[in-house]
């Protein structure tokens, strides 16, 4: 997997240079040179102020959301966006399959597995410090930080898992500079199963949702057990179980269907519902923009800031700095239906289409940024030659539409102030439609509590009438279900990986893509064009990321995925 100098190299970053960096004023008394495993894990340091310290650091390789891959979300190299930038962009490679296993866009193996290796460092050296203390239910403050790095490790695990199949669990092993690293890779099941017992495991050991102060920073039993749900919840899927691109091969899926790996992954989720602390706000956008909130399980911090207003906002404000990095396209905008919970090529849903952003699905308008929306003050203007979009060579809205999701509420403001701007990396509605999910294709046909689950998120959303139609087939309800996940976690990193697990990425990831062309006449009307603007390219290969070149070339036992 890794060769011996990168271990080495792993050990003095991951271990002293960035612990150091990230707490130097406590730390720079000690020479380097002493800043030893029994200096961090300190037998008379009773608060285990260093060995707290490693253990912050670790949480620095949690996922990041947000304009992070070259600058752009993980959704504009779906059919939910496009980059805004038309050079050639690591989106773009991802986009249209222009690359290799030399320069995988998004390759975070490296970075998740120096992650693994701090989190074994600080489990197989954290009983050496005798800390005091405990949470109200009496466990103690070892075994809840030693919880919490296996957490991290699970989730890991589980990020390397979504995009390379099975790859080399080390368990609690950190392998020093003369072992033999040439590890091969486990099967997908087996990382299944390690990381979901894990999570079965340390359960009990964390914090109890809701944790005090609302810290959800920190993992709790409730994080422990939504990471259960979407790790369950994939291995139930279709790439996995039953449609394995590679039928004889271990490591990219099961070798054959199994329905109770559904029934497995609605069990799951309906665990995190029976605790009984999380709920649906009533406000769609509150839940990313309020800090406290009963919907959050488990985030990475992101701070207060302007940052997600700057990368995406419209650019025609001279107010405040835009860079309107991602142009949601028009399947997109067509997914969100009509307000009244049909959609818009239903007979009865009244979609006009001269007035095609009137009486949509609420969630519609917290996402996008269409023409006419106000913002800062003034409409937004996308058509030819509106203010947000001149034309030339100015970075601008390719599509007409700008990603307004994770924004704050700025309609009525001159200029943007901070936000709260953490990276949600689990929520509740996700977990509901897990449940809805997994129980859908359990079930012969869908129960009520499948579809209470769903109308749930919709009556959340704004949708009247939320409920569904009586007596619909499990093929109608998937539809139905697949639809609410796109809309519902746009731009939170789902839609690449859903497409995907559900082996429809062949279809949905290979074809031409849209946005909207807007003229404003003279005699003030609008007029609106279908407009191509990207051709997406999948091939099979593509269900999973090609291992990194680096690691097949240097450990013989790594086996490459398939096609690559």
């Amino acid at each position: 997997m890794m060769k011996t100098n990168y271990y080495k190299l792993l050990f003095i970053t991951g271990v002293m240079a960035t612990l150091i960096y990230s707490c130097k004023s406590e730390l720079e008394t000690v020479p380097i040179e002493q800043q030893t495993i029994d200096y961090l894990f300190n037998p008379q340091d009773s608060a285990g102020v260093n060995a707290n310290k490693f253990l912050y650091d670790i949480y620095t390789h949690l996922p990041l959301l947000g304009n992070r891959v070259g600058d752009d979300y993980l959704d504009a190299a779906t059919d939910d966006a496009i980059s805004s930038n038309t050079t050639n962009t690591s989106i773009q490679q991802l986009a249209t399959g222009s690359y290799s296993s030399s320069n995988y866009p998004d390759n975070q193996w490296g970075s998740y597995y120096a992650g693994i290796r701090q989190t074994n460092i600080f489990i197989t050296n954290i009983d050496a410090v005798p800390l005091k203390g405990s949470l109200a239910n009496g466990t103690s403050f070892n075994r809840v930080w030693k919880a919490e790095a296996k957490f991290l490790r699970a989730l890991f695990y589980f990020e390397l898992l979504k995009r390379y199949g099975g790859i080399p669990l080390l368990g609690d092993k950190v392998y020093q500079l003369n072992d033999d690293i040439s590890l091969p890779r486990n099967t997908f099941e087996e990382c299944v199963n390690y990381i979901t017992n894990e999570c079965a495991a340390i359960k009990d050991s964390l914090r109890i949702a809701p944790v005090a102060n609302n810290a959800i920073e920190r993992p709790s039993n409730g994080a422990a057990l939504a990471l259960k749900s979407r790790v369950l919840l994939y291995a139930a899927s279709q790439l996995y179980n039953g449609k394995n691109v590679d039928a004889s091969n271990p490591l990219t899926g099961y070798a054959a269907y199994d329905a109770q790996r559904w029934k497995k992954a609605a069990d799951a989720a309906k665990d995190v519902i029976n605790l009984g602390v999380y709920g649906l706000l009533s406000n769609f956008k509150d839940v990313f923009l309020v800090q406290v909130n009963s919907e959050r399980i488990f985030i990475r911090q992101g701070g207060n800031n302007t940052r997600v207003e700057n990368n995406n906002g419209p650019v025609g404000y001279t107010t405040s700095a835009n860079n309107g990095r991602t142009s949601p396209t028009q399947e997109l905008v067509d997914a969100f239906g009509m307000a009244n919970g049909l959609p818009i090529t239903a007979p009865l849903s009244g979609y006009d289409a001269t007035k095609p952003y009137l009486l949509r699905d609420p969630r519609f308008y917290a996402t996008i940024l269409y023409n006419g929306a106000p913002w800062l003050s003034r409409p937004v203007q996308t058509y030819q030659g509106g203010l947000d979009k001149p034309g030339g060579v100015k970075q601008q809205t390719r599509t007409s539409y700008y990603a307004r999701k994770f924004m704050g509420n700025f309609e009525t403001k001159t200029t943007y102030d901070n936000q709260n701007h953490d990276n949600i990396l689990f929520r509740y509605a996700e977990i509901l439609l897990n449940f809805a999910e997994a129980s859908n294709e359990y079930l012969d046909s869908p129960n009520q509590e499948v579809y209470s689950v769903v109308e749930s998120i919709r009556r959340r959303a704004g949708l009247v009438p939320a409920e569904l139609t009586p007596g619909l087939s499990k093929d109608s309800m998937r539809v139905i279900i697949h639809n609410e996940r796109r809309k519902e976690l746009a731009f939170e990193e789902h839609r690449f990986y859903d497409v995907r697990r559900w082996k429809e990425a062949e279809i949905t990831f290979n074809k031409q893509i849209h946005g909207n062309l807007i003229y404003l006449e003279a005699s003030g009307k609008l007029t609106y064009q279908n407009d191509p603007v990207q051709k997406l390219v999948f091939t099979p290969k593509m269900y999973f990321a090609p291992i990194p070149y680096s690691e097949v070339v240097k450990n013989k036992n790594m086996v490459q995925n398939p096609g690559w």
